[in-house]
């Protein structure tokens, strides 16, 4: 069982994109928080089989998510 960081983005049209950092392209969207967690966690278990299957190594999770203040 491995654990992936999921970023979630409102969009303005009230849809969320669901994004995963360490896996490049593992995009995808719903038209709730919830739907778009169910489909990311589909879209990570495709990707992650691909990768096995291709006999590529599934990279380790090392995103760190933080927020900074600037001045505006």
């Amino acid at each position: 069982m491995r654990k992936f960081t999921v970023i979630l983005i409102p969009e303005d049209d009230g849809r969320w994109t669901a994004e995963v950092p360490s896996l490049p392209g593992c995009v995808t969207w719903g038209n709730t928080q919830q739907q778009a967690l169910e489909r990311i966690k589909e879209a990570i278990e495709l990707y992650l089989e691909v990768l096995i299957n291709d006999g590529k190594p599934i990279p380790e999770d090392r995103s760190v998510l933080t927020r900074i203040e600037v001045a505006m």
